[in-house]
């Protein structure tokens, strides 16, 4: 006899509290100029797969596949030491970049970000700037070598190397992780507020209408977290459209059941960070709105051998192996997670991106001269992004068991989130916080014909299971065979420490 679950879980979906409209920034993604993720990552023009411009073929079809949207370049820690000139014309010097102590050969810039992302289809730049070293002057510079058409100094000398039509980069990263003390230009919250302010200002004097976003806290657990925030905004409210913010999460001292609850702090981030922006507007009297761009997420071995970096005055490596932390299945589960979370908060989070794209901390991995291949996380992100991409979030209606954990105390063993897509057809995306208990979790449909309902699964008996080089297909999800679906009610049966995507088809629609 079959042993039942031991935890238990319920989703409602109700069409009147089908609440608020996914936006696609949500799926964006990250590269940075650190350790492979461009140079032999992106790009390597020697490869027996890059095309003529360099670009490793390979990597594009995974990064399609990934369904990933806006690309945040070019840092990072790495962009706040940049000179964005060193990255375009044909005089391209080699730089010493102080924040991962490599070589930079600024053989890959601005340009060739831009064509790379035509190869992808059009996908959108999100252009960080440098505030740590640089001032408003050069900013400014940047934006007009950019969007500027024609007819000046900085327009002209793009269209002669080879850009005859504007970037129109849209969005704007002013600054990067600026409350760090890591940071280079590291800088004080009414320092960087003003530096902020007078740059976000000065950028509308060209352009009025760019969505800029403000360094908000590198972490929850930042000492300054909360009146960094609160400084940042009140300086900066009327010229900004987002406030950043980032996180990363690993197991601490082996406590797992914890490092499985991750999304719970990520949950508890965006409320305070949305309760800062509200009181500011309150404050400020302001009618405007500022929503949240959780900029840089995922999990992150930060202690792990593949995250230090080189030593030595004489010791610049150019590309070295850097932050290359290999995911296992458990890894993928909490990253699951977090997408669900930032899902579930998609009417404050409308830019996300996923940290980072290839090679470091990353779906998507290769070898020099070799393949490319789908780390665990890869696919609850192109999952989700397959089935979320241009949907509506339902208010979350759902009852789960809960257990203790060490760091976040009580917290819901299931965790979940249904959205409807554009055809009308559900998704829900599920996981299963527990380490040892499966759940059985039951979701409550509105009246709506459903005809059919499929689950994919990732889960492993080793949860500590990984894709390689040697072994690329270990871990994939698997179609799930628990699932039941009668009189507009889903049973499905979830797995411990596992993630799962669950469609729900309609003949009519839900419109």
């Amino acid at each position: 006899m079959t042993k039942p679950p031991a935890v238990t879980a319920r989703l409602t979906v109700d069409r009147d509290f089908l609440s608020t409209p996914i936006d696609d920034r949500i799926f964006g993604s990250f590269v940075e100029h650190l350790g492979r993720c461009v140079y032999t990552g992106i790009y390597e023009p020697c490869h027996p797969q890059a095309d003529e411009q360099g670009f490793r073929q390979d990597v594009i079809d995974l990064v399609k596949e990934l369904g990933v949207t806006t690309i945040r370049y070019p840092g990072g820690n790495f962009v706040s030491g940049y000179r964005w000139e060193d990255g375009v014309g044909k005089q391209r010097p080699h730089r010493l970049d102080t924040a991962w102590h490599s070589t930079e050969t600024n053989e890959f810039g601005l340009h060739e970000m831009t064509h790379w992302l035509e190869k992808l289809g059009g996908n959108e730049l999100m252009e960080a700037i440098n505030l740590g070293t640089r001032s408003i002057e050069d900013a400014l510079r940047l934006l007009e070598y950019s969007n500027v058409a024609k007819g000046t100094a900085l327009s002209e000398e793009r269209r002669k190397n080879g850009a005859p039509k504007p970037f129109n980069i849209r969005m704007w990263c002013l600054g990067n992780e600026m409350d760090g003390p890591w940071q280079l230009g590291h800088k004080t919250a009414y320092e960087y507020a003003r530096l902020a302010a007078i740059t976000a200002a000065g950028m509308r004097q060209i352009d009025p209408d760019l969505e800029l976003v403000v360094c908000g806290s590198s972490s929850h657990s930042m000492p300054t977290f909360g009146t960094w925030e609160q400084t940042v905004l009140k300086e900066t409210f009327e010229d900004i459209n987002f406030i950043s913010c980032h996180a990363y999460y690993q197991p601490e001292d082996g406590d797992l059941e914890s490092f499985l609850a991750s999304g719970a702090d990520m949950d508890s981030f965006i409320k305070h960070v949305a309760s800062i922006i509200d009181a500011t507007a309150a404050q400020l009297k302001s009618e405007h709105s500022v929503f949240i761009s959780f900029d840089e997420w995922n999990v992150w071995y930060q202690g792990a051998e593949p995250s230090h970096s080189p030593e030595g005055i004489d010791n610049w490596p150019i590309a070295p192996h850097l932050l290359e932390d290999t995911y296992s299945a458990l890894d993928a589960v909490v990253f699951g997670d977090l997408l669900i979370t930032l899902l579930k908060n998609a009417d404050r989070v409308h830019a996300a991106s996923l940290a980072q794209l290839v090679n470091v901390i990353a779906p998507i991995m290769t070898e020099p001269q070799g393949p490319a291949w789908r780390q665990t996380t890869f696919f609850p992100f192109a999952l989700t992004a397959q089935l979320a991409k241009g949907g509506t979030v339902f208010e979350p209606k759902q009852a789960s068991m809960q257990h203790h954990t060490q760091k976040y105390g009580m917290v819901d063993t299931v965790n979940a989130v249904a959205v409807q897509r554009e055809d009308g057809s559900l998704a829900v995306f599920a996981v299963n916080r527990s380490l040892h208990d499966a759940a059985s979790f039951v979701i409550k449909l509105p009246e709506g014909n459903f005809t059919e309902a499929s689950a994919s699964t990732l889960y492993e008996d080793d949860i500590f299971a990984t894709n390689t080089k040697e072994h690329q297909n270990r871990v994939a999800p698997h179609t799930n065979n628990t699932i039941a679906l009668e009189d507009d009610v889903v049973v499905v049966e979830l797995p411990p420490t596992s993630w799962s995507a669950i469609t729900i088809n309609t003949q009519k629609g839900m419109h």
